[in-house]
């Protein structure tokens, strides 16, 4: 079925700070005969929609069809509507969000984007019968009076059109439709999986409380000096905050009776500061009162149920004013946790509860942020930040059925990147970007969705689609080299432990360089996959030109020190192999001398603590590895669980002082890091394969057990191992589908106990089928 071409408005005007546009409403009545001849919808808005059927929603989930610049991309989705159509009258009704479509948020210049305008939509309905394009709705507006993704939405109930998605709807004073401009982007069906909630959460406590309040940022007032904004009051003393337990992400069901007027304002947080409610670290990017704030008034004619449409929030708490000490019970609020509807394909559980909280809580990062793509955060910014997607890649690959999401990102990834080959820091982006918060370590996003994506799926497509993008990248980068052949701008190690965002230890070049390097080598083995050996070569060339002016400018050879002394340029500078091989040795020796003087803690910012730990295990130091990320004292993952959290944070700093967010992926690798060096399930180690699984635990003092799962392409791998009670013994067994082949390998010191050897092939393991059984000894 083809894509409808008319795009049609109820009005050409867009909602801002100063004047709110309420979400449009368009019906549609027809008659149908044959209630069983096929019949099919095509829908796409550069916003939002919510599709109904004789009364009944039928969209496929929130936020619909998906996030992108308009002038890239403009999706679409498909309905196969017979089910419910029946014989004489049927409607079929729209409702329009703003999404990306008319975007008002000031800190990344959305505001002055070429795409903003009014909310539109097209939508081709189509059977054996007729054939009926947008034009031919009727158009209202609805009781949403203000909606932003970003900043929440105000509902007057009041205002409820009862019935107008229903047959038998008067809709004689509805008014006709208006041609709206066609977006400039390139159509497309939306291929990413849906967002759904995923669980209803009750709240664990409701207390009585106050708002904290602060001031915007200064650039955010200055933005909007000129006009007068419509303000969003709320009473500040004396409401009630609900709390759900834990920092998540979605929406919330407002189920309430109260009198005509009533208005109840809602502000979603995600800690408090002592009992009452603290926004101000996630709401300092907007207006006052527009920061995830929503607003229902109430009709009065009996039980009334408030759901948002077209907006989603991040947080823990739910400050609730302009309510009743009646009305404030536990059925008054119920949080929907919604996010991508992501398959999880891991599994882990260990003996020490610390490792199995971080497991669920990073797991919970990563959920919580993935609204069809990545996020940097689900409350503040909601954007796709390249950067912290680049260094979540592999581990949300590894544990979260992602890689269509992430083909379907990379589309505008791609379409985002400007004519000399640079790209932005955020996707999808208005145009900003380009001059800060991108640099190697952020655009290395277009090499590593697609390579984790090929490593543990096996998958080509998004490297075929890729790959002139990838071409044309390195093409790009390899003219911003100086005179050194050093690559330098950008963001560096970001957020390191105990310092400003962008206070580095290890300097901005090094890192820009490693990671171009890193780039190149990836990129050599895509496009040998891709058929394209020229490109390859060219890769491999820059890579190593690239390598080799790393080593000469930050490689002290008396030392085996990257410049800077660093756990980072140590750490990054092994992971890849900046190091020759008969240096490595000196050069961890380095590494571990830098983490002692540290109180064996870590002090890198995100981009060697993805590394860091993998590092220390290659090296035989597994057991130090874990003390530094399950300890209780700061700095460390562990610390963060005393803390409170629930989420990973954005930041590792000392008490009193808070993170900027309290719930960012880009921290999650430790969940690639258990189950690769705990449990001993590493994917497709020859780069060819992803159903070839080398099992290789690390069976660390702390730990008497550890087992996991990974759901490969072929089929499910199972490992555990245990310490036996009466002996020094360890009992390893390993599961495997028919569709995977196995190998077995023990860390240095270890053996099988029946055979004496270091090392038993997947073909002796598993003699008995796919099932592997043994013993294994430390006579270290």
């Amino acid at each position: 079925m083809q894509f409808p071409q008319d795009f049609v408005c109820a009005t050409h005007e867009r909602t801002t700070f100063d004047k709110h546009i309420p979400a449009p409403i368009f019906r549609k009545t027809f008659t149908v005969e044959d209630a069983a001849s096929p019949a099919r919808i095509v829908i796409g808005t550069p916003g939002f929609y919510e599709l109904s059927v004789n009364g009944v929603e039928i969209t496929k989930g929130y936020l619909a069809p998906y996030i992108a610049n308009p002038d890239d991309l403009v999706y679409f989705d498909s309905y196969d509507v017979t089910p419910h159509l029946r014989e004489g009258e049927n409607v079929i009704g729209v409702a329009l969000g703003s999404g990306f479509q008319d975007m008002i948020d000031s800190v990344w210049d959305f505001d002055h984007a070429r795409h903003n305008g009014s909310a539109r939509f097209a939508l081709r309905f189509e059977s054996n019968e007729q054939c009926f394009t947008a034009s031919d709705f009727v158009c209202s507006d609805s009781e949403i009076t203000f909606n932003s993704y970003r900043c929440g939405v105000h509902v007057d109930a009041r205002l409820i059109q009862d019935g107008w998605q229903s047959p038998g709807f008067d809709d004689s004073e509805w008014r006709e439709v208006l041609p709206a401009e066609e977006p400039r982007g390139e159509y497309r069906f939306c291929e990413a999986e849906p967002i759904r909630v995923q669980q209803e959460l009750q709240a664990v406590s409701i207390t009585q409380g106050n708002l904290v309040s602060g001031p915007a940022r200064p650039d955010v007032i200055d933005s909007f000096k000129d006009i007068d904004i419509v303000p969003v009051p709320i009473e500040a003393e004396g409401g009630y905050i609900y709390d759900f337990g834990i920092n998540t992400a979605g929406i919330f069901r407002l189920t309430i009776q109260g009198e005509p007027g009533q208005r109840v304002v809602l502000q979603v947080a995600e800690r408090l500061k002592g009992e009452d409610a603290d926004p101000t670290n996630i709401s300092f990017f907007y207006p006052e009162g527009y920061g995830q704030r929503d607003v229902y008034t109430l009709a009065g004619d009996g039980e009334e149920v408030f759901v948002p449409s077209f907006t989603y929030h991040g947080g823990r708490y739910i400050y609730v004013s302009g309510i009743t000490e009646e009305q404030a019970t536990e059925d008054l609020l119920v949080f929907l946790e919604m996010h991508s509807d992501l398959e999880q394909r891991a599994t882990l559980e260990t003996s020490d509860e610390t490792v199995n909280k971080l497991w669920e809580i990073t797991l919970r990062s990563d959920l919580t942020n993935f609204h069809y793509f990545p996020t940097d955060c689900p409350h503040r910014e909601k954007n796709g930040w390249t950067g912290d997607a680049s260094m979540s890649a592999e581990h949300m690959m590894f544990t979260l059925g992602a890689e269509r999401s992430f083909t379907e990102w990379m589309r505008s990834v791609a379409k985002a990147q400007n004519d000399q080959g640079a790209l932005p820091g955020i996707v999808p982006t208005g145009g900003w970007g380009f001059d800060w918060g991108n640099g190697p370590a952020w655009d290395s996003a277009l090499f590593t969705l697609p390579y984790y994506t090929y490593l543990y799926r096996g998958e080509t497509q998004i490297i075929e689609e890729s790959a002139p993008f990838m071409l044309r990248y390195l093409d790009y980068i390899s003219g911003r080299r100086d005179a050194r052949g050093i690559i330098e701008f950008g963001l560096g190690d970001w957020c390191p432990v105990g310092r400003g965002p962008d206070d580095y230890l290890v300097p901005l070049g090094f890192t820009d360089s490693v990671m171009v390097l890193d780039m190149c080598r990836k990129g050599e083995v895509m496009f040998n996959v891709a058929g394209r050996p020229l490109s390859a070569e060219f890769a491999r060339k820059l890579g190593d030109e690239v390598r080799a002016a790393i080593r000469e400018t930050y490689l002290d050879p008396a030392t085996m020190l990257i410049s800077g002394n660093s756990q980072s340029g140590q750490a990054m500078g092994l992971y890849y192999e900046v190091f020759d091989n008969g240096e490595k040795q000196q050069a961890f020796e380095q590494l571990l001398t830098l983490i002692r003087a540290e109180n064996d803690s870590m002090n890198v910012g995100y981009l060697a603590g993805r590394v860091l730990f993998h590092v220390l295990s290659d090296y035989g130091h597994s057991d130090l590895a874990f003390k530094m990320i399950t300890k209780k004292e700061y700095p460390s993952y562990g610390n963060l669980l005393e803390r409170g959290a629930t989420t990973l944070w954005e930041m590792f700093l000392p008490e009193p002082h808070l993170s900027g967010s309290e719930n960012h992926h880009f921290w999650g690798d430790i969940n690639h890091w258990f189950l690769r060096q705990l449990v001993g399930i590493n994917v497709n180690p020859g780069e060819d394969n992803p159903n070839r699984i080398l099992v290789r635990p690390n069976f660390v003092e702390a730990l008497d057990h550890a087992k996991g799962s990974y759901d490969a392409v072929g089929g499910t791998v199972r490992v555990a191992w245990n310490r036996t009670e009466d002996s020094d013994d360890i009992q390893l067994k390993v599961e495997a589908d028919e569709g995977l082949t196995c190998d077995l390998e023990l860390p240095a010191g270890f053996y099988f106990k029946d055979s004496g050897r270091t090392y038993l092939s997947g073909a002796q393991a598993f003699a008995d089928g796919r099932t592997a059984e043994l013993t294994i000894v430390n006579k270290r």
